[in-house]
């Protein structure tokens, strides 16, 4: 006998498209406006699968999933919504949809999720949680675009498993955002979350950083220090630029995951590990398994489930919505209430975005701080985008030109180009950036990335050093000269 598929959508026209649909797949279709409806037919045993929207006038469709749930545990529930957020993916697969699909939906796509829950073994399905609505502001992740959909559903999938996560993706594209709305969503979020970026450690200290050592087990190791994967004991452990870690510790490392336990540096004694391991990377992983720079098996070890981020200018319809977050956490931080127009949005899409996420965020940041109107417009957006033009040959630095007379040549140059006005507020914060970035980058390539020499180099503790390269968006990049 063909299956039944109850359907519930208060859009007359979703509705007429589903019924046409399903029938020529050779489904039986029964459709309603109605969350009530859908309950009653439940009730009485009809359909052998629900396909249902989340907005409906009478309820809510994700609050009807724990009692469907609790009277026909076995029956699959496909959640549809226009509601595209990672709060919703997560609240549908929490209270026991087989599957959620965002709206507007591929229809071939639709059908064959459809097929796959019908053609699963008819089993119980784990209890659904049943907690507040969390507001989707609390979520870290912004955007509906397809691109951002197809993370949503993964990453809803993921949360009541350990799976090892490999994230892919470039420079702020938000890899550790992703690791932590797995882990304060999962089934560890009561235990801690800890970062560790590989790319900021000296190679020589990343063991020790990892498993921890004992009192003398090196010169300066004056005391017993536990590592970052007991620090992460029942939690998770996110490996950020995973592809900087040294093939020394690459090797201990897949031990762990081998074994379930490791020892300090200097120690004998094994200690056991329960953590999830989360792993990212801006890197080609694969192409320096063929180098000989990365284990290979320790790179399927990571790679269980690999997860790729997609750049800001593959999505750049998610633009709005990230520059209004970006708006409500400034004035959160005490900057001016601001608003941006149309323009300027259109503006911000037509952006490369090389920096992806991290560069509108730090954009936003600036106008919000640097510009006193209240509106942000399409031309305040062109003089902070505009590459960088060489000054004309009359305006050419000399040689022997001071840093104080750069600053005040630069200056001048606005005055020159707005005559009777002044230049945006915070001017002092923004030459400062703008020296600091420059120099830091130079001390790393004189010291070959060793952030430790840098920081002596330019007289800063090297925690400073690290927060500012994090601030400033800088790669650092080691290699032999």
């Amino acid at each position: 006998m063909a299956a039944t598929i109850l359907v519930a959508d208060d859009d007359k026209g979703i509705r007429t498209v589903l019924e046409q649909a399903l029938s020529r797949a050779d489904y039986v279709v029964r459709s309603t406006g109605n969350a009530a409806t859908l309950y009653n037919w439940v009730l009485e045993g009809a359909g052998d699968l629900v396909l249902t929207d989340v907005v409906m006038p009478d309820e809510n469709g994700l609050d009807l999933l724990p009692r469907i749930k609790k009277i026909r545990p076995e029956l699959p529930i496909i959640v549809m919504s226009a509601q595209n957020t990672l709060l919703t993916a997560i609240k549908a697969t929490e209270r026991g949809a087989y599957d959620y699909l965002p709206k507007p939906f591929d229809l071939k796509e639709l059908l064959q999720v459809v097929e796959r829950a019908l053609s699963k073994p008819k089993q119980a399905s784990r209890s659904p949680r049943e907690d507040g609505d969390d507001e989707d502001s609390k979520i870290p992740l912004i955007g509906r675009s397809p691109a951002m959909q197809e993370i949503y559903r993964v990453l809803a999938r993921l949360m009541g498993t350990d799976l090892t996560v490999m994230i892919t993706g470039e420079s702020g594209t938000g890899k550790e955002l992703v690791a932590r709305a797995l882990h304060e969503y999962g089934k560890r979020k009561n235990g801690p979350f800890v970062p560790i970026n590989m790319a900021a450690i000296p190679k020589e200290l990343i063991e020790s950083e990892l498993f921890g050592h004992e009192k003398g087990a090196f010169t300066g190791a004056d005391s017993r220090a536990i590592g970052r994967f007991e620090q992460a004991q029942g939690g998770t452990l996110f490996l950020d630029e995973i592809g900087d870690m040294p093939l020394e510790a690459q090797t201990r490392l897949l031990r762990v995951l081998q074994q379930g336990e490791y020892t300090t540096v200097g120690g004998r004694t094994p200690i056991k590990t329960d953590v999830r391991i989360i792993a990212a990377t801006n890197r080609d992983l694969r192409q320096f398994v063929r180098q000989g720079l990365f284990r290979e098996d320790l790179f399927y070890r990571l790679n269980v489930v690999p997860l790729r981020l997609p750049p800001l200018r593959e999505r750049t319809e998610d633009i709005p919505d990230l520059v209004r977050h970006f708006l409500d956490l400034a004035q959160d931080e005490g900057l001016p209430v601001k608003s941006i127009d149309q323009e300027a949005l259109e503006a911000l899409k037509k952006h490369k975005w090389p920096g992806n996420v991290r560069e509108l965020e730090n954009l936003v940041q600036r106008m919000v701080a640097l510009y006193s109107e209240e509106v942000i417009d399409a031309a305040m957006v062109a003089q902070e985008l505009q590459p960088g033009e060489a000054s004309p040959p009359s305006e050419a630095p000399a040689d022997d030109e001071s840093l104080g007379e750069a600053v005040e040549r630069h200056i001048a140059k606005y005055f020159a180009a707005h005559p009777g006005s002044l230049p945006p507020s915070g001017l002092y914060e923004r030459i400062l950036r703008e020296i600091e970035r420059p120099l830091i980058i130079q001390s790393l390539e004189a010291t070959n990335g060793n952030q430790i020499r840098s920081a002596e180099l330019l007289g800063l503790n090297r925690n400073t050093l690290r927060k500012k390269i994090r601030e400033l968006d800088i790669q650092v990049v080691r290699g032999v000269k």
